[in-house]
């Protein structure tokens, strides 16, 4: 389940990439086309230009360069420096001709500049044809103070022009962009979907593993109980008495809690923290699984130091992680014998569980923290379960910002490190 999970994570992260990806390069690839179009637009009204001066004698200088003869004032504004003034007319219809030749299909306005009065004294609007632009002429083409004469022809809109050209790729990026985003948004539905299905699971077998153990303790009270030899032992039908009773408000409480975390979005547990000695907790866990004890004969040492100081946790769920170690630790013993180890080190208690178990492998210690993992012996599985109760313990650690460790052999025990933060 873990690695059918991270798997579906990778899943996701990768085709986040790899769309991500494919989006900056079809971003990159239009900024380029516009690049070339830009230039292609560029080389076409040069190429105009130059035949206007070759039919024009429009220079005294009867050699022609772009450098000397052509300046770009601006990406639609080109300035031509002339000598000589032909009717403005016959340059306009002579322009519409050759930018129609070159496929410029778009409108442009030429301007004769008087450099003594520093204007136009004449102006032309051109509307090629087939131009992408059918708008009105009401446009003022820049004015740039210069020492000499010249012809300027100015294209409004020159860049609408460059885009239009570029349409069919435009339309074509935006639909696979769409289909992109289309995608993602359907894998993080998915992804939602799965995360509500692993919630509910989670709730399932929370719900389950929680009431597993009261209710096995209330059972075996419960056949103490029943036995007629009970009812000479007061003290002892007293103690199994209470045990039932804390064990059924324990359920009754922890009911109305999985209950409220049924209704919320609670990805780790809600707590409800209060000032509690853990010392005191953990011999409230012992009591709690008494009966599993004796049924089995087992027995707990308590080695706690002078230390009673108080920690911020909550109190029912620590008090649940404290139990299902030390169930663990009756379950895998014949004859349990335990040691429950408390100091403080740094700002931080750390209570061990030493147990006399059968013990875990290196290889298995790795994975006893994961959901529905069960110690095995070669084959075989020594204590029914449902490989839950660790990973619960992990998720109410995690809860409370600490930590739960393990230290084992193999036919030598096991021993559970609880670390608890101070802050």
């Amino acid at each position: 389940m873990e690695l059918r999970n991270k798997t579906i994570r990778w899943s996701i992260i990768l085709s986040t990439l790899i769309i991500a990806v494919i989006i900056i390069v079809q971003l990159n690839w239009l900024q380029k086309t516009y690049k070339y179009e830009r230039k292609q637009f560029n080389a076409k009204v040069s190429k105009t230009i130059k035949r206007l001066f070759t039919d024009f004698d429009l220079s005294n200088d009867s050699t022609f360069t772009f450098a000397k003869n052509i300046e770009l004032a601006l990406p639609e504004l080109y300035i031509l420096r002339i000598d000589k003034n032909y009717p403005i007319d016959s340059i306009k219809n002579y322009l519409s001709v050759e930018l129609t030749d070159f496929d410029v299909l778009t409108d442009c306005q030429i301007s004769y500049y008087n450099s003594a009065e520093d204007k136009y004294t004449e102006s032309r609007y051109i509307d090629v044809a087939d131009s992408y632009d059918q708008t009105s002429n009401k446009f003022e083409t820049p004015v740039f103070e210069r020492k000499y004469d010249y012809l300027s022809i100015y294209f409004p809109h020159r860049s609408r022009y460059i885009i239009m050209q570029m349409l069919f790729w435009i339309v074509s990026s935006i639909t696979l962009l769409i289909v992109l985003i289309g995608f993602g948004f359907s894998i993080f539905f998915l992804y939602q979907q799965q995360f509500l299905n692993e919630t509910q699971k989670d709730f399932v077998n929370n719900f389950t593993h929680e009431f597993k153990t009261p209710l096995s303790v209330i059972k075996i009270a419960a056949d103490v109980l029943n036995q007629p030899a009970i009812l000479d032992k007061p003290d002892k039908h007293k103690n199994y008495t209470e045990i039932i009773i804390r064990q059924t408000t324990h359920i009754q409480n922890q009911l109305n809690r999985m209950l409220v975390l049924a209704y919320t979005e609670h990805r780790t547990l809600p707590l409800q923290k209060e000032l509690l000695n853990m010392q005191m907790l953990c011999r409230e866990a012992v009591t709690n699984i008494q009966p599993l004890l004796e049924k089995k004969s087992g027995s707990v040492i308590f080695d706690f130091n002078d230390n009673n100081e108080l920690f911020k946790i909550d109190r029912s769920y620590m008090l649940l992680a404290f139990i299902n170690v030390l169930e663990n630790a009756v379950k895998y013993a014949d004859k349990p014998e335990i040691t429950i180890r408390s100091y403080i080190k740094g700002s931080d208690l750390y209570i061990e569980f030493i147990d006399n178990g059968m013990g875990i492998n290196k290889k298995q210690q790795k994975k006893i923290f994961n959901k529905f993992f069960r110690v095995s012996y070669g084959d075989i599985h020594h204590a029914k379960g449902f490989g839950l109760g660790l990973n619960f313990v992990k998720k109410i650690m995690d809860a409370h910002k600490g930590s739960i460790s393990v230290k084992s052999e193999i036919n030598k025990g096991s021993t559970f490190t609880i670390k608890i933060p101070k802050r």
